[in-house]
């Protein structure tokens, strides 16, 4: 495979503490954001800067991230931050948009404060939503729907190695 180098620029950064989420997008890019309002999710993408190095970089397999997992399991089976390109992905809910400030308002994202964000695009039912699912069976029981993630207890799903 021919290896090639990629620039990324960063287009805004999360803004997270207790009870406020927003995404706050550089000057730049906030034209960008005409047309955003109206929908009522966005996809994120986000570069996950905190394990961003040669080490967690070179992972490919981890030893039981979940709780009823398989004792290994490749990366890429996996939602963790922890891969060879640290790129992550979130569907958020939007609840505001100040187009003149460049800002997002959302009620949570799973990034961390100052985290740098890469894209952001909007949520199409025609090309996000897929019937007929399947997942493996030690996953089964997380919930189906964004919505029902609100009081599940995803801290039981996954193993903290310390």
């Amino acid at each position: 495979m021919e290896r090639r180098t990629f620039t990324v620029k960063p287009i805004g950064t999360v803004h997270a503490d207790e009870e406020l989420f927003s995404i706050e997008i550089a000057e730049p890019f906030r034209p960008a954001l005409l047309g955003l309002d109206g929908f009522s999710h966005i996809l994120v993408l986000w570069w996950c800067d905190r394990v961003d190095t040669a080490g967690c970089r070179s992972e490919t397999v981890c030893r039981k991230p979940y709780t009823k997992g398989p004792e290994t399991i490749g990366i890429f089976a996996t939602r963790s931050p922890v891969r060879p390109n640290p790129i992550a992905l979130s569907v958020v809910p939007v609840l505001g948009i100040d187009a003149a400030a460049g800002t997002i308002e959302v009620p949570f994202i799973d990034a961390d404060d100052r985290t740098p964000v890469l894209d952001i695009k909007p949520y199409l039912p025609a090309t996000e939503r897929v019937r007929g699912v399947s997942v493996p069976a030690w996953s089964s029981h997380w919930p189906q729907w964004y919505e029902d993630n609100r009081g599940f207890d995803w801290a039981a799903e996954f193993t903290f190695e310390e």
